[in-house]
């Protein structure tokens, strides 16, 4: 679909507009959003629009919709789907081998693990090496009950931390304010990186983390503006 509107508002119900009528989401439920600052981002997005609609260009407005219509669906089964990751998190399966990456890992995970046991009064198992090892009962039980007390709004830009990142934790830490996007970022691609800079990157590979740096930090964007 083209751009057919020749202006972009915010109604006092915090509904972003074209030419005076609500967008709509997929559901067709109006595009209402209960953040002044999230509702006026929304809007640019629309604003910026100069030829085809690019829903990849459109990462706060996709995030609504999912925070509007998808989500409160089964807002429940949604939070636990992302809780899941809290047991097999990506902070808590180190390398083995070389020092050099072992250190790495833990310069930009132990204050992550840190943050959370401190936040959360719990324990987590750290292993070397890929295979699984349950985390204690109780730590569940308390990150799952994190992520179910968080608004659809909150959800919506969790999701895309979590399962990029393959970090609860980490996520949760940039939610609360205990990391940056900056430093999150740099945490769950640590073995991205160290791979890259051992064998380098194609033109796939590059494209692929591009994409994924864009909808990470875009879903962090989204966090930061649900004020």
């Amino acid at each position: 679909m083209k751009r057919f509107w020749s202006e972009v508002g915010v109604d006092a119900a915090g509904v972003v507009t074209l030419d005076g009528k609500p967008v709509r989401t997929p559901g067709r439920l109006p595009l209402a959003i209960p953040y002044s600052a999230l509702a006026e981002a929304v809007a640019d997005e629309w604003r910026a629009v100069t030829g085809e609609i690019d829903p990849r260009t459109m990462p706060l407005t996709g995030l609504s919709n999912a925070a509007i219509e998808r989500i409160p669906a089964d807002q429940a089964t949604f939070a636990a789907s992302l809780a899941r990751f809290g047991e097999t998190d990506l902070l808590c399966y180190r390398a083995e081998d070389p020092p050099a990456l072992v250190a790495r890992q833990a310069a930009l995970w132990d204050p992550l693990l840190a943050w959370a046991r401190t936040r959360y009064d719990v324990h987590f198992e750290v292993v070397s090496g890929i295979m699984h090892r349950a985390q204690p009962t109780a730590t569940i039980a308390r990150l799952s009950g994190a992520v179910a007390a968080r608004t659809p709004w909150e959800l919506a830009g969790l999701a895309p931390i979590v399962t990029i990142g393959g970090s609860l934790v980490a996520a949760l830490a940039l939610l609360e304010g205990g990391t940056s996007a900056d430093e999150a970022w740099r945490a769950v691609e640590a073995d991205e990186d160290w791979q890259t800079e051992q064998w380098g990157r194609d033109e796939v590979s590059l494209a692929a983390l591009e994409a994924r740096r864009r909808d990470f930090h875009g879903a962090a964007r989204f966090l930061g503006l649900l004020r």
